[in-house]
């Protein structure tokens, strides 16, 4: 499965320029082979605490332009947006996966990032995602999630390959490729690892894409800028690191 790494820049809390910079960077990964194609934590909007202003309801905009892109492109294609789930009162940061006929799969962030009072505004979701992606068991996160290594422990033996969708912060980004670059090793699988760049609600960020192998070589972004990361992911590389060194099977 080859999978693109969009790292991108986001205009604040503007989904239309947003869309309008983006589309043509689906397209071209695309083009260029991507079967996966990744965008950003809250690609759309930006991190903003700012729900009065930003959520959208179920199904809204976010979510239509994921599905209309993969359609339109032949891909998967995911990235989060504050949507409002049905019955809740509160906004889910909302990783939107859609398959390259549109379908489309959801995955609510599990750890609201309470430093940032994001727990406050959203709601925590409370089940996880793993779908198959040309034929790759994928499962997915969102940013704050990557500190948390069990919800990577308990899926690790149905999964070849984890996404992780970001909005992490410049100073921290030290944590940012640690943990990655952790949960890969620890789990013997790959992690994508997508974060924007830019500035954006008083904070800077870096960057820092990275795909990590189950052995945990690394293949980074060239530096605090926008780009496409590009990596072949194989789950047989997975399924012979494991069976190399069977760290798995001995987890209590």
């Amino acid at each position: 499965m080859r999978v693109a790494a969009i790292q991108h820049d986001i205009v604040w809390e503007d989904r239309d320029a947003n869309f309008e910079h983006l589309a043509p960077r689906i397209g071209e990964a695309a083009r260029d082979g991507a079967q996966l194609v990744v965008l950003t934590e809250m690609y759309s909007t930006g991190f903003s605490m700012d729900t009065a202003r930003v959520a959208e309801p179920f199904d809204g905009p976010s979510a239509h332009f994921v599905g209309d892109q993969a359609r339109e492109h032949g891909v998967w294609l995911c990235g989060s947006a504050p949507e409002v789930q049905p019955g809740d009162e509160l906004p889910s940061n909302t990783l939107l996966v859609a398959a390259p006929d549109g379908a489309m799969h959801r995955y609510r962030k599990i750890h609201p990032f309470t430093y940032g009072g994001e727990h406050e505004q959203y709601a925590a979701g409370d089940a996880h995602l793993s779908v198959d992606v040309a034929d790759v068991r994928c499962s997915f996160f969102v940013c704050y999630d990557l500190r948390f290594a069990d919800e990577f422990w308990g899926l690790a033996p149905d999964t070849d390959c984890y996404v992780v969708v970001a909005n992490w912060p410049a100073p921290r980004r030290d944590h940012w490729r640690t943990l990655l670059r952790a949960r890969a090793i620890e789990n013997q699988a790959y992690v994508v690892g997508v974060n924007r760049v830019g500035h954006g609600g008083k904070l800077d960020y870096a960057g820092d894409s990275a795909v990590v192998r189950p052995f945990g070589e690394t293949h980074e972004a060239d530096g605090p800028a926008e780009q496409v990361l590009f990596h072949d992911v194989d789950p047989t590389v997975v399924q012979e690191t494991r069976a190399r060194y069977p760290f798995l099977a001995d987890r209590r």
